[in-house]
């Protein structure tokens, strides 16, 4: 099973946000043990280091990079997926990319917090606590 994952679940883990950080935490857990195929896009590890850039220093934000590429597969940014988006006219032009990179790697689901960006993704959103139940249920 392959997924692409939203920026928030991933801070959810790295800020410890403690509502969001169990079912958040379980979905990167699933990548780290390899039970599904985790992706985030390029552009969502540069909002990362973007949004944690106060806690971060050099050797900080190279640790982060590291230990998320160790973790998930990292979405290249093709023009195709920045011109699809644009034609999407979505409220929201990052959501727009992830719902086309998701498209366009195949996934079966885009995970995230922030389900109702994603009411037109041909790609189904689910929550990081809908898709482990999904999870736990496929892989019995």
């Amino acid at each position: 099973m392959k997924i692409l994952i939203d920026t928030n679940v991933i801070l959810d883990v790295l800020c410890k946000r403690a509502e969001f950080l169990e079912h958040s935490s379980k979905v990167w857990k699933f990548c780290e043990e390899k039970r599904v195929d985790g992706y985030i896009s390029a552009l969502s590890v540069a909002d990362i280091v973007y949004i944690m850039r106060r806690e971060l220093n050099p050797q900080k934000t190279r640790y982060i990079i590291w230990q998320i590429a160790d973790v998930f597969k990292i979405a290249d940014l093709k023009t195709d997926d920045l011109e699809n988006a644009a034609d999407m006219c979505a409220d929201d032009f990052e959501d727009a990319v992830q719902m086309c990179q998701a498209d366009r790697l195949g996934a079966d689901y885009i995970v995230t917090r922030n389900i109702r960006h994603y009411k037109d993704s041909k790609i189904p959103a689910l929550t990081p606590a809908e898709f482990s139940e999904k999870l736990a249920i496929v892989q019995g």
